[in-house]
Formats: C-alpha cells, sequence, structure tokens
C-alpha cells in the first residue's frame, strides 16, 4: 500500500469528518453554530471574569488577552509565508457556513479559543477544563462545516496554548513585566473607581 504525503493524509482526515455533514445532518446545526458563534462565548466570558472585580481574575484576563494578541500576530506571519487555501477552494466539500476564501492555515478561529481557554486553565483549572472542552468543540466543527482542515486546526491549538504559557511564564519569571501589569490594572481600578465605587473594601494587593 503506497503511504500518503501529509498534505493526502490531511485531506483523507478532512474528509472524514467533514463527511458527517452528510451522514448526521442532525447535528449540523450545533456544528453550525459552535463554528460561527461560539467564540462570541468566549469574548462574554472574559468580560464578566474582569467586572467580577478581583485581583486575580483581572491578570488572568490581562494575560488572555496579551498571549491572543502574540498568538494572532504570530498567525499573520505564518498565513503569509505559508498560504494555504480553504478546503472548498481545492476540494469538492460539504460547505455548512459561508467564508470568504482567504488563507486556511492556521486556524485563527481555533487559536483565539485556545489562547483564553488555555490562560483560564492555568489560572483556574475547574473552569479551565470547560473552556478547553469549548475550543476543541469550535476547532472541531470548523472540519465538520468545511472551512478548515484538521492540521489548521491543530496548529491554530498549538499557538494558542503555546502563547498562553509563554506570556504566563514571562510574568512569572520577570518582574518587570509583572510590575508593568500590576501597575496597568492599577491604574486602570483607578479610573473605574472614579465611576463605579465598590461597596467592599478594595481587594487590590497592589502598594498604592
Amino acid at each position: 500500500m503506497m503511504k500518503m504525503s501529509f498534505t493526502q493524509l490531511d485531506y483523507h482526515w478532512f474528509q472524514l469528518i467533514n463527511q458527517y455533514g452528510s451522514t448526521l445532518p442532525i447535528l449540523n446545526p450545533i456544528m453550525r453554530l459552535l463554528a460561527s458563534y461560539a467564540e462570541y462565548v468566549f469574548y462574554i466570558g472574559i468580560v464578566i471574569y474582569w467586572f467580577t472585580r478581583h485581583d486575580d481574575k483581572r491578570r488572568m484576563v490581562a494575560e488572555s488577552l496579551l498571549s491572543a494578541c502574540v498568538a494572532v500576530s504570530f498567525s499573520g506571519l505564518l498565513a503569509h509565508f505559508f498560504y494555504r487555501d480553504r478546503p472548498f477552494v481545492t476540494h469538492h466539500v460539504i460547505q455548512l457556513i459561508s467564508h470568504p476564501a482567504n488563507a486556511s492555515f492556521p486556524s485563527d478561529h481555533a487559536i483565539g479559543a485556545f489562547v483564553i481557554a488555555t490562560s483560564i486553565w492555568i489560572h483556574r483549572r475547574k473552569d479551565g477544563k470547560l473552556w478547553l472542552v469549548l475550543a476543541a468543540g469550535i476547532a472541531f466543527s470548523r472540519i465538520w462545516t468545511g472551512v478548515h482542515y484538521p492540521s489548521d486546526v491543530i496548529a491554530g491549538a498549538v499557538i494558542g496554548i503555546a502563547a498562553a504559557v509563554l506570556i504566563n511564564q514571562l510574568f512569572k519569571r520577570s518582574s518587570l513585566a509583572l510590575k508593568w501589569l500590576t501597575n496597568f490594572i492599577y491604574w486602570y481600578e483607578a479610573v473605574e473607581s472614579r465611576i463605579w465605587r465598590r461597596n467592599e473594601a478594595p481587594q487590590s494587593s497592589v502598594n498604592k
């Protein structure tokens, strides 16, 4: 039996997953929802964590947003130097959602979901597990709906996880970076308190 190249293997796995759009159409509405709208759950979650006004959650949110910026910037470079067409451009696929025919590799949806989920998992393991499951669901749905190859979402997941871990380590190992972050949160809270006063004593542990 002839060995398949990486590209052939990637397309083979894409077909195995994408065909479920025809064989299991009952799940298509869920997959469309995950592929197109589940990312907004992450945005809402980040906002909620931030406005609980706890220092540990605000640091977590700040780390996740910075990690996302790093990961998306790296993704842009990869897409520029390693451009790859979407599956529906090159092949006949079961396409369940509309999408521009732009770069397929890596998946920005997978990056965004996994970078935030991993940042949450680092700080809050119980919450993070649920977010990671949702991130995996988004990544899988992007293949099911015909807009990404498996390697696109796997690369996106790896980039997102790596960025979250590296940024967390930066703040753990660099006192200067941590000081910058705590000062940013402190100055934000100084402005926020003028608009929205806390009912309880300030929770910030930063020396004022």
